[in-house]
């Protein structure tokens, strides 16, 4: 399958998307998934993870019944307070749903960097291998100290990290993420996501040859098989089309061999995500 492992829809309010700020207008609008299905039509993408875009369970439960109304969307990372006391009881019925296929916290806006390492989000993140979801891992290379220290303590559980950490393309450094996406790839329960890499580059300048460092880097550090390519629609519509994202990583992939570029177009997902096999 080829598969869009990454990208998001909402029916926009103001006050429930309040990250959509200034500069973002082009954001302030619903995106739902009869705009979505005719980008993946036109690359020939047979359907689309969708992931949380605000911390809610009633947001969760819509993209289920999003995702169960409409083919395309394979599955859902959803969201739920992984501190929660009763987490035990609320992804035994999160789970329920087969469409769920794993969870997400904005841990790179929580004000504490090691909010992931305390107590009580450590024994949700415990529960969630029981019901075979994965955890995707949103942070800033600041956060991948903590995440390395977190996914040790979880070697049972898929951990899946967005947007390749987040490195700073905008001012071309590669240190110190380089080093500790490396140490992070050492860890076999954990894939990486081509996405959300246009966005942190110059909106307005950016080129392949501002990526490809760093997507050269995730190659060398995870290989081809822990890779996944993720549009990160429509919130790469701030810097690029969904053309101008999936072109710029074909582009890049170009030189691997068909079954490497499968493995990053669609295998990857389809094995952790609606497989949920181990990497």
């Amino acid at each position: 399958m080829r598969i869009d492992a990454h990208q998001h829809f909402w029916s926009y309010d103001p006050v429930a998307y309040d990250w959509i700020g200034p500069g973002m207008e082009v954001l302030a609008r619903d995106y739902l998934p009869e705009q979505l299905v005719p980008e993946l039509k036109t690359y020939a993408i047979d359907g689309a993870i969708s992931v949380q875009a605000r911390q809610d369970e009633a947001e969760t439960s819509w993209l289920l019944e999003l995702a169960k109304s409409s083919p395309q969307l394979l599955g859902v990372v959803g969201w739920t307070d992984l501190c929660a006391p009763n987490i035990e009881e609320r992804l035994s019925d999160l789970a329920r749903n087969p469409l769920l296929v794993g969870l997400r916290h904005v841990l790179q806006d929580e004000p504490d960097d090691r909010f992931m390492l305390l107590p009580e989000f450590q024994a949700g993140i415990a529960c969630l291998a029981q019901h075979n979801l994965v955890y995707d891992l949103l942070l800033y290379p600041r956060h991948l100290a903590p995440a390395l220290e977190l996914v040790d303590l979880a070697p049972q559980q898929s951990f899946v990290l967005d947007h390749l950490g987040k490195p700073c393309i905008k001012a071309g450094t590669l240190e110190p993420w380089s080093n500790d996406l490396e140490q992070l790839a050492r860890r076999t329960n954990v894939t990486c996501k081509l996405s959300g890499l246009v966005t942190e580059a110059d909106w307005a300048t950016w080129t392949l040859s501002d990526l490809t460092p760093y997507l050269d880097k995730a190659l060398a550090a995870f290989g081809p098989e822990r890779l996944m390519f993720g549009s990160d629609w429509p919130v790469c519509t701030l810097a690029g089309t969904y053309q101008e994202v999936r072109d710029a990583v074909t582009t890049w992939a170009e030189t691997l061999s068909p079954s490497e570029q499968a493995a990053i177009f669609g295998g990857t997902a389809e094995r952790i995500y609606l497989t949920q096999a181990p990497c």
